[in-house]
C-alpha cells in the first residue's frame, strides 16, 4: 500500500456539510484556502481540460457577494413568491462564513468535452475541497440555487458566455460539535454481476 487506507477511509467517512449558520467567527487563513484550491484542481477531468475557475471571497469580498446574492434573489423571484426569510439567507450566508469559493466552470472552446463532463470534473473538485476541509477540521457547505448558478452570477464572476457557475462553497471553522454521520449499509447500493 502507498498510503494508509484506514486513514483515508476515516477522512471520507468523517466528511460533513456544515451550513454557514453553524460556522464561527474564526478566520480561515489564506494558506489553508490556497490548499483547498490546490487540492481541488487534482480532481479527474476528461481530456485534461482543467475547467475549474475558482473565485475566493474573503474579508470585504464577502460583503460584495452578499449584496450581489440579495439583489439576484430579488431580481429572479416574482413578487408573489418573494420570501423575506429566503432573501435574508442569501444576504447572511456570505457573512457567516470565513470564505466562499465560487465554482466556475470554463467550457472547452473546442467543445471536445461535453459540458456535463466538465461539471462532473467540478463535482470531483468539490469533493477534494470537502475532504481537505475535513482534514483541517473546517466546515464546508456546497450551496446551489438560482442566484448562485444562473447567468447573473456567471456575469458577476466574469466568466464567459458558455461558462457556468455550479454554486458556492462556504468554508469556516464550526461553531458546533462535528455532526455525526449516517449511511445505509453499502451493500444495499451494490448489485454484483459475476
Amino acid at each position: 500500500m502507498r498510503y494508509s487506507v484506514s486513514e483515508l477511509s476515516d477522512v471520507i467517512r468523517d466528511r460533513r456539510s456544515i451550513q454557514p449558520k453553524d460556522l464561527g467567527a474564526r478566520e480561515v487563513q489564506r494558506d489553508i484556502l490556497e490548499r483547498l484550491v490546490q487540492n481541488a484542481v487534482w480532481a479527474p477531468n476528461h481530456g485534461m481540460t482543467q475547467p475549474w475557475r475558482f473565485t475566493v471571497f474573503s474579508g470585504e469580498g464577502r460583503k460584495r457577494l452578499s449584496a450581489f446574492l440579495g439583489a439576484e434573489y430579488t431580481r429572479l423571484t416574482p413578487p408573489e413568491k418573494f420570501l423575506p426569510k429566503k432573501f435574508e439567507n442569501h444576504v447572511q450566508r456570505p457573512l457567516q462564513a470565513s470564505a466562499i469559493i465560487a465554482l466556475g466552470v470554463a467550457r472547452d472552446p473546442h467543445h471536445k468535452i461535453s459540458a456535463l463532463e466538465e461539471q462532473f470534473a467540478m463535482a470531483c473538485a468539490v469533493q477534494n475541497m470537502y475532504l481537505t476541509c475535513t482534514a483541517y477540521g473546517l466546515g464546508g457547505f456546497w450551496s446551489t440555487g438560482a442566484a448562485s448558478t444562473g447567468d447573473g452570477i456567471r456575469t458577476f464572476l466574469g466568466l464567459g458566455p458558455e461558462d457556468s457557475c455550479l454554486g458556492l462553497f462556504y468554508v469556516g471553522y464550526p461553531a458546533i460539535e462535528w455532526p455525526k454521520g449516517y449511511r445505509k449499509p453499502w451493500i444495499e447500493f451494490v448489485k454484483w454481476e459475476e
